[in-house]
């Protein structure tokens, strides 16, 4: 069989598969390095496709796959091999296909496929996994039922849907609902079960499990409880019920992804699922919580409905994150949430709409797709939902939903699929809202505003710059929640909608008594960079008055990023005015002690590198690190008289992760950070002796190192912690993300020689190369040294791991931020990697749209 060569797939190319799938019969019988997949699929024409079988060749999917037999109707075959799979002359008329094929899951380091993790044989399909399985026409539009034989000698052998029969050796399972191959599962394993069970609201008794390794059954209880608030909140919510009779969670540790969502079994990243107060953060038990459920939220958004083709991927990705945010703010706090979320989508996606990475949330063509798993995708597609919903209105909205679960079961769909729904509930002509699935970028949003005679009068110029084959940008809807607030502090005019549809839009207040002060893009109300011309003085006005807790905590972040940028360009010190705010803030008893914490939070390095480049500044990585590191000094000296009080009176007592002693723990912590300023560490050290939670152990141990100490510590969580995994994670992570610039390259070396460190392991890798990435001035340094160090490991696990590889590739993207000189190093190290032999494809795209910048 030859393998795929590189080339461009087009949306406007898409067409029907020419065949159905009437059942799906498989057997594996497992071996390491030799499992046998029997394969018994009935085909018929697919009289919805047009004739693209050219008379009566038939292609299906195959990669890596070693064909032991074939059979069309009981007759043997002999396929021809091409490129990406193989074709055979069928009938014309319906036939049973029948294949044996022979797979190697312990040599699978791309974790694609069938592949083992230590020892458990478990798959990633998504995207374009199950043809690395057996031959199979691997697209999403083809949908099937499901019956799965697995045959083995581990005591747990699990695939998708309910269990059919289980005996010596084996166990047989059946998916009713017809599924597209990616949706795939099976773990066969040395496994205990964390039992449970959810009542459905028709009554329907449904059996839960979550699957670990021997030693980690007492980490399963939080998930567990996270997947029956989310059976529950999405029946509450979206009138979405649970349809298997069991529910069935794996931890793997080697996986690529966060977690997966096939029917009925889905696996996980261990670390997306494992928890216990003893070895995980509270943003581990949020991240667990917001996994789990956006995982099991697929089983609607993802499985019952799907995708037609990868161009749909934000149909599920972005709808599934948006549900899985309103659920975590439902379970915690909705103002807390909101900012965080902003936090990513400007790191992340903003980042990316903003290089040579730029694309459409839906894109219009692809090399690789497991490229387009981005902040893009995700992130923007969540917000686009957010931005429907704002403009419609709940009750339409859901309406909406109703009507497109209704008219799309067991269907592959679209984007206009989606939106039609929502048309018809509403009237509305969604044409031009639908552009923000095709225009790439971040639009600019610039405001002006005047005042005559009681009039307020509010005008908005929207632009978006060219990105990578989009020169031309249309006028985009964009929801504008505004509210204005009196000179005395009241607010005059509550939140209200302004629908923009125009390049240049104004929009009137009139019978105001005094000119009010606009607060605008309350809530974050579309994925816009807001250019606004206001003063620090009006910044601290909304800081202390807005009833929006975004726009209260977004003036507090624009007067610490004008603060840094003047330090950084000029050497301003920082007004008495600013430090003044900050304290009134984090003093304030009747806000929520986790926005404290994030009003408390500086600009990342990354964020004021963006910012300056905005100005027409070139960044320098140092000077960025050192003005941050001047602020955290000046805060500290600032606060001195009121942190060891709000250290004490934020003390947590027993652990419980919820929403309230996370909030006050994550305030306590940010509060610790700057307290080891001002005492060398002392009260770092006596947290970090006495923590019995992992939340306060490892805070302890950043407040440390930040502050360059915690040399003994670090040998003493090592030696504590050695056998634990997850852990361990942290451990390598801590070291290279608050190393020195200076000696970032050379920890992360070090680290990756250290015998527990393996580039096999997803985790693993990124602990060190994520961390060392991120450590902004330490990736940057004028040296070029961790320039070297990533790309050396990113050629030698391109070998191993191609989409993990990919992935970390886009570390470099903003690589035209900077000067001459690092540009040229850059540049390279990514001529370097592509001119390595036998580069995989899902890298070479990467790094050739980051070279095309």
């Amino acid at each position: 069989m030859k393998d795929a060569a590189p080339h461009t797939i087009y949306l406007k190319d898409y067409t029907p598969f020419g065949y159905r799938i009437d059942g799906v019969e498989l057997t594996f019988k497992l071996h390491q390095t030799a499992t046998r997949v029997l394969s018994k699929i009935a085909f018929a024409p697919n009289p919805e496709a047009p004739d693209t079988t050219d008379g009566k060749r038939f292609f299906l999917h195959g990669e890596e796959l070693n064909l032991i037999s074939a059979k069309i109707d009981g007759v043997p075959v002999t396929p021809r091999d091409v490129a990406g799979g193989i074709e055979v002359d069928v009938p014309d008329a319906p036939f049973v296909w029948e294949a044996e094929v022979e797979i190697s899951p312990e040599t699978n380091t791309a974790l694609e496929g069938l592949y083992m993790s230590n020892g458990m044989y478990c798959t990633q399909c998504e995207a374009e996994g199950f043809r690395k399985i057996t031959y199979y026409p691997d697209r999403p539009d083809v949908m099937a039922t499901f019956t799965v034989r697995v045959e083995g000698d581990l005591p747990v052998l699990l695939s998708n849907g309910n269990p059919v029969e289980r005996g010596e050796g084996f166990a047989v399972w059946h998916d009713p609902w017809p599924k597209p191959s990616y949706l795939f599962a099976l773990v066969a394993g040395d496994l205990i079960n964390h039992p449970g069970a959810f009542t459905t609201k028709s009554g329907k008794e449904v059996e839960l499990n979550i699957w670990v390794r021997p030693g980690d059954e007492g980490k399963c209880a939080f998930g567990m409880q996270a997947l029956k608030d989310s059976m529950k909140w999405d029946e509450d919510t979206y009138g979405r019920e649970y349809d298997l009779d069991i529910f069935n969670i794996v931890a793997v540790d080697d996986f690529n992804m966060g977690a997966m969502e096939n029917k009925g079994l889905n696996i996980f990243n261990s670390s997306c699922v494992l928890a216990s107060k003893e070895t995980s953060t509270d943003a581990n038990f949020e991240r667990i919580e917001g996994i789990i459920a956006h995982e099991y939220f697929h089983n609607w958004t993802g499985n019952r409905i799907t995708c037609r083709d990868w161009f749909q991927l934000c149909l599920k990705e972005g709808l599934t994150v948006y549900r899985d945010q309103m659920f975590s703010g439902d379970m915690r706090s909705h103002a807390v949430k909101r900012i965080e979320e902003v936090l990513t989508l400007r790191a992340r996606q903003f980042r990316e709409d903003n290089g040579p990475l730029a694309h459409p949330v839906r894109p219009e063509s692809f090399v690789e797709i497991n490229n387009f798993y981005t902040a893009t995708v995700y992130e923007k597609g969540a917000e686009i939902i957010g931005m429907l919903r704002r403009l419609i209105g709940d009750e339409a909205y859901r309406k909406g939903c109703d009507l497109y679960f209704e008219r799309h079961d067991g269907q592959a769909v679209t984007i206009e699929d989606w939106l039609a729904s929502f048309e018809e509930v509403t009237g509305r002509d969604l044409a031009q809202f639908k552009q923000w699935y095709s225009q790439a970028g971040t639009p600019r949003l610039k405001m002006e505003e005047s005042w005559e005679d009681g009039t307020l009068t509010l005008t908005f110029n929207q632009t978006t710059p060219p990105t990578p084959g989009q020169n031309e940008k249309n006028p985009q809807v964009i929801p504008i929640a505004a509210g204005l607030i009196g000179p005395n502090g009241d607010e005059v005019v509550p939140t209200t909608v302004l629908e923009m549809t125009e390049a240049t839009q104004s929009f009137t207040f009139e019978g105001l008594g005094a000119r009010p002060v606009a607060s605008v893009l309350r809530d974050f109300s579309a994925p816009v960079i807001l250019e606004r011309e206001i003063d620090n003085d009006t910044r601290a006005f909304l800081l202390a008055h807005d009833t929006d807790p975004f726009q209260k905590w977004e003036m507090g972040r624009a007067l610490a990023k004008d603060t840094l940028i003047a330090m950084i360009v000029d050497g301003t010190e920082p007004s008495h005015a600013y430090l003044d705010a900050i304290k009134s803030v984090l003093v304030d008893d009747s806000l929520d002690p986790a926005f404290r914490a994030l009003s408390l939070g500086l600009p990342s390095q990354d964020d004021l590198a963006q910012t300056l480049v905005d100005a027409g500044v070139s960044p320098d990585p140092q000077r960025i690190y050192e003005a941050r590191e001047q602020l955290r000094h000046i805060l500290a000296d600032h606060l001195q008289d009121v942190l060891p009080e709000l250290y004490q009176e934020n003390e947590t007592g027993a652990f419980v992760p919820d929403a309230e002693g996370s909030g006050k723990r994550s305030l306590r912590l940010t509060v610790l950070g700057l307290l080891s300023l001002q005492d060398s560490g002392a009260t770092a050290k006596a947290l970090f002796k006495r923590a019995d939670n992992m939340t306060e152990q490892a805070g302890a141990l950043q407040a440390l190192l930040s502050a360059g100490l915690g040399a003994e510590e670090l040998q003493a969580f090592e030696s504590q912690w050695k056998d634990d995994r997850l852990v361990m994670d942290k451990w390598f992570m801590m070291q290279v993300a608050f190393a020195a610039p200076e000696k970032a390259s050379e920890v992360a070396q070090h680290l990756s020689q250290h015998p527990a460190f393996t580039i096999k392991n997803p985790n693993r890798f990124r602990a060190v190369f994520g961390a060392l990435t991120a450590n902004h001035a330490g990736f940057h340094h004028a040296s070029g040294a961790a320039y070297r160090l990533l790309a050396d490991h990113l050629i030698a696990l391109d070998a191993l791991n191609p989409q993990t590889t990919a992935r970390m590739s886009g570390a470099f993207e903003t690589w035209k931020r900077y000067d001459a000189d690092r540009q040229a190093m850059i540049r390279a190290e990514l001529e370097r990697i592509l001119a390595t032999p036998n580069l995989s494809r899902d890298t070479t795209e990467m790094v050739s749209r980051i070279l095309s910048a």
